[in-house]
Formats: structure tokens, sequence, C-alpha cells
């Protein structure tokens, strides 16, 4: 397997997408598109209408599960494997001229392959985008592609130009689930090459990372750090599709159809659409809660640790003792004064680790004027405030049987 380079300079982690990653995207697809348009002229840049952006960690199933979505999508064409892509003759003549294959020839390669009439109506590709700068490129894809829509929409070429869909589609397994199935590939391999070595057959490709934990384990480390913040990236922008693809094969594919089945959005008018698409599903809201809090969680850590300190503690020396109160209802009720919330995030903060411990908590402000002192000769009445915040902490109650049979 080939490994490209990527044109941007290498960036610290969990800092967001670069200025010189906006700007080498841009200059990159700016390129490209330039270089296609001379080629085959503006009018024929047709894509897929739909195409599947296939990631995951290593040993996620990828190769086992595309045939799967192929299938299910009802598509002609084979998956676009970027990493195939990569041993095609252009880039092997890059290769071969001692020429680096970077982001630039990836994406053209990848373009010139999409343009491929097999493709036309929907495509998976495997393996991209695995940088920020390729999150750039199909970003500036995507925005192209409508502005091709509009610009023929009501001419003969507009048939070509159908409202683009790009579903990101990321398959994860945590690190020790990657580790054994990598490790288990690499003995396959070895036992089917050596198969072959007495008997005769096809040989099975073996990947040094599938040899030893070590390489296994750095494999996957590469990929939660260059690839998969990246897609995280993407998923306010097109249909972003998190697949927990640990368990059986048969319990994976059951999660991918249920996360694919939601296609009403198809079935609008492409008017209605547009109107309505910068909404999220809500099962898009739910999905991601749950990662959001986690991220939020460790950013206060991490950013705001005196401040976490003291939520943490008000929650145990105030709220706590309340609640075991309430464990039968499943319900709490809580007025206090608190300096504590009169930094705001420290609300935020309070509500969140409610909900990562599986309750619902909402906070209200309620100011009461408390009359201090009357000023002589005026009767005026000199009040102060005082900010009572009230707490309504819901859980699941006990389910104790309040007698009968």
């Amino acid at each position: 397997m080939l490994n490209f380079m990527s044109d941007a300079q290498p960036r610290p982690a969990g800092n967001g997408i670069s200025d010189l990653e906006v700007k080498d995207g841009q200059i990159i697809f700016d390129s490209v598109w330039s270089s296609l348009e001379r080629e085959f002229g503006r009018e024929k840049l047709a894509f897929p209408r739909e195409i599947f952006w296939l990631n995951g960690a290593p040993g996620a199933g990828k190769g086992t599960n595309t045939a799967f979505i192929l299938q299910y999508r009802d598509y002609a064409a084979d998956p676009i494997v970027v990493s195939d892509l990569l041993s095609s003759p252009e880039a092997k003549k890059r290769i071969d001229a001692g020429m680096l294959v970077g982001d630039r020839e990836v994406v053209e390669i990848l373009f010139r392959k999409l343009l491929e009439p097999a493709y036309v109506s929907g495509a998976i590709v495997d393996g991209f985008p695995r940088s920020m700068v390729q999150v750039e490129c199909l970003k500036h894809l995507f925005a192209k592609l409508n502005d091709l829509r509009t610009e023929f929409r009501g001419r003969s070429e507009g048939v070509r130009f159908p409202k683009p869909h790009f579903h990101i589609l990321v398959l994860f397994v945590d690190e020790n689930e990657s580790v054994r199935r990598q490790l288990k590939r690499g003995q396959e391999a070895i036992a089917q090459n050596e198969k072959a070595a007495r008997d005769g057959g096809p040989l099975a490709e073996v990947r040094k990372t599938d040899l030893t934990a070590e390489a296994a384990r750095n494999r996957y480390r590469v990929f939660k750090e260059r690839t998969y913040e990246p897609l995280q990236s993407l998923r306010d922008i097109f249909h972003y599709h998190f697949i927990n693809a640990q368990g059986s094969l048969p319990e994976v594919q059951a999660r991918i159809i249920k996360e694919l089945q939601y296609q009403s959005s198809l079935e609008l008018s492409e008017e209605t659409y547009d109107l309505i698409s910068p909404i999220p599903l809500a099962s898009q809201i739910v999905q991601h809660a749950r990662q959001d809090l986690v991220r939020r969680l460790d950013d206060y850590a991490e950013r705001n640790a005196e401040v976490f300190r003291q939520v943490i503690e008000l929650i145990q020396g105030k709220f706590l003792p309340i609640i075991k109160a309430h464990a039968i209802s499943g319900q709490a009720h809580v007025n206090i004064e608190t300096p504590v919330f009169d930094d705001p995030l420290a609300i935020s903060m309070f509500i969140d680790i409610f909900s990562e411990r599986g309750f619902h908590a909402v906070v209200d402000q309620h100011r009461i004027e408390i009359p201090e002192t009357i000023v002589a000769g005026t009767g005026k009445v000199i009040t102060r405030v005082k900010k009572v915040w009230r707490v309504s902490i819901r859980f699941e109650g006990s389910e104790i049987r309040r007698g009968g049979a």
C-alpha cells in the first residue's frame, strides 16, 4: 500500500484547521478544477449525484462492508479505493520520476475517476479525505457542484447537475479491538501465503502494521490524530454517519442499514431541500451529543481546572445529599445562593457533569430585591439584589413497589 505526502505543513493536534491548510486547500482545488475545465469543458464536469466518503479505524471493516453498502445503495460500479488509485499509471509516473504523490495529485486523480460515466448515479470512495487540506478540497467541490447546478438550471445541460449528496461514513472500533483485528488479519494473510506456496493459489497482502502489536497501535494512533479530526469537522456540513463497527458482521451491517435508512430528504424537491437542509436531523444531533459532551468535559478539566473543581465540590457537597434523599421520586428541586454560578461557564459545567452521570439538570436564575435601608428625608428604599439559583434535577427513580400484590 502506497502512502502519500500532504502538501501542507504538519499542524498541532486539537487546534482546528489552520490558515495554511485553508489556503492550501483553496489553491489545490482551484488548480485541479482549472485543469479539469480545460480538458473536459465546464458543462461536462458531471460528478456522481451521491457520494459516500468512507473512512474508518484500522481493522474497522471498510473492505468487508463496502460490498454490502454498494448492494444496499444499488450502485453498479466498484468502489473507488484511494490507495489503489495511488498505484495508477499517473501516480506511478510521478513516483518513477522521483516525485512525491501529494494532496494535489491525489485530489486530481480522484476527481478524474469520479467523472467516469460508471459513477454517475453514485459512488463509494474508500480512504478520502484523510487530511485537513483534503477536507477543504471536499468542501470546495461540494460548493462548486451547487454552483454548476444553479448555473445550468433550466438549460439542456442541467440534467447533468442534480443536487449533490455527500455522506461521510466512518466505521469505528476502539484501540484494543483495532489491534486485535489487525494482528488477526496479518496471521490469516501469512497462513494463506504459506498455503499458496505449498498448493498454489492467490497471495494475500501482508501489511507490516499487521505483524506486531506496536505497529498496529501506532497505525491506530495515526488514524485518530491525523484522520479522525478532519472527518469530524465535516459533520455539520454533510450527512455524517458514525458507525459502531464492533461486534459481529450482521450486527454492524444492521447498524449501517439503520443509519442510512432515513431518506426522506432525498424525496423532497430540490428547492424545498435547499430551504430546510441547514437544520440538522434529530438523529444527527442525538448521535453526536455524547461525543460533544465528552469533548467539552475534557476541555473543562484542561483549560478551566479551578472552576471545574469548584463545580464538582458544589455538586458533591450541596446537591448529592438532596438527590439521594429524593432517590425514589427521581426529582430534586434545589434553591441555592452560590458565587460559583456567577460564572456562566460554571453553569454549563454543572449541566454537562450531570448529563454525563445520567441526570437531566435545569438551572434558572431568580433575582429578588431585598430592602436594606431607607434614605432619611426622602423615604427612598435602598435595596440589594439577591440572586437565587433554582435547580431542577430529574433522573430515573427507584422502582420500589409501593404495596399491593
